[in-house]
């Protein structure tokens, strides 16, 4: 322990706390004392952290968080990057948030069908590009499909199947899209929907924290214990605020989905 705190009075700043100030400004390490992150002190400095993080916990009463690692991601690149991490992450939030405006919405506008991709022998096109979308109605969207008439099937088939619910009607190059009357049963349908598309992201989300956290273990056995374990933590750490993330937005949806 004496040599666990040794080397922790010169521990180079690898974790700082929001609620410990004891590691702000300190120097680094002496030529005397070994590489934290690969030799045996470590594991006693570390134990000196946890216990001023972690031990009172209980203390601090019900509801109280624990204190949250955050590891200097150029201290670590060698084993990850954090921040291509955290921004995979965040990309699969703002991918939830876009799913959410587009699809899952009780007001018709003929911007709702912009994002549907249509399939055409030239390759994937939104169908706001091959077809001239309009509202007729606060019930019926209109595509003029006349730039690309031999598109009008596949306009068609990719509305129908959409996810949206849509039946389009076809005249010519004309693709009437009558919109279902927005009841309480469609409401809770789009809210349904919501709470899919939120799991399906938060699996999208796990495959990322997956990847990362195999990525760390390649290191087991170049890196310290405590090192791999204090990375993971900080993996998880951000997995857990996109999680809730996705859950403060589907509550959002929620309550303006069902009034």
């Amino acid at each position: 322990m004496a040599m666990a705190l040794r080397c922790f009075r010169h521990l180079p700043p690898l974790l700082y706390s929001s609620s410990s100030a004891a590691l702000r400004g300190l120097p680094q390490l002496p030529a005397g004392c070994p590489d934290p992150l690969r030799f045996g002190c470590q594991r006693g400095v570390h134990q000196v952290l946890l216990s001023r993080q972690f031990a009172t916990k209980k203390a601090k009463g019900k509801g109280q968080s624990q204190a949250k690692v955050n590891i200097k991601a150029a201290l670590v690149e060698d084993i990850i990057n954090l921040e291509e991490t955290s921004e995979d992450m965040q990309a699969v939030v703002e991918a939830l948030k876009e799913d959410f405006s587009r699809n899952l919405s009780v007001r018709t506008s003929p911007g709702a069908l912009d994002h549907i991709v249509v399939m055409t022998k030239e390759g994937k096109f939104p169908l706001n590009q091959l077809g001239q979308i309009s509202q007729k109605s606060p019930q019926l969207l209109v595509v003029n499909m006349t730039s690309f008439p031999e598109s009008t099937a596949a306009a068609m088939k990719a509305i129908r199947e959409s996810g949206m619910n849509l039946n389009p009607e076809v005249d010519g190059t004309i693709i009437r899209v009558p919109v279902p009357k927005v009841t309480r049963e469609h409401r809770e349908s789009l809210a349904k929907l919501a709470k899919q598309s939120t799991n399906k992201s938060k699996e999208a989300l796990r495959r990322v924290r997956s990847k990362s956290m195999n990525q760390v273990k390649k290191f087991k056995s170049k890196v310290s214990e405590d090192t791999i374990w204090l990375i993971e933590k900080q993996i998880q750490q951000m997995a857990d605020s996109a999680a809730a993330e996705m859950d403060k937005l589907l509550a959002a949806k929620t309550k303006e989905l069902l009034g």
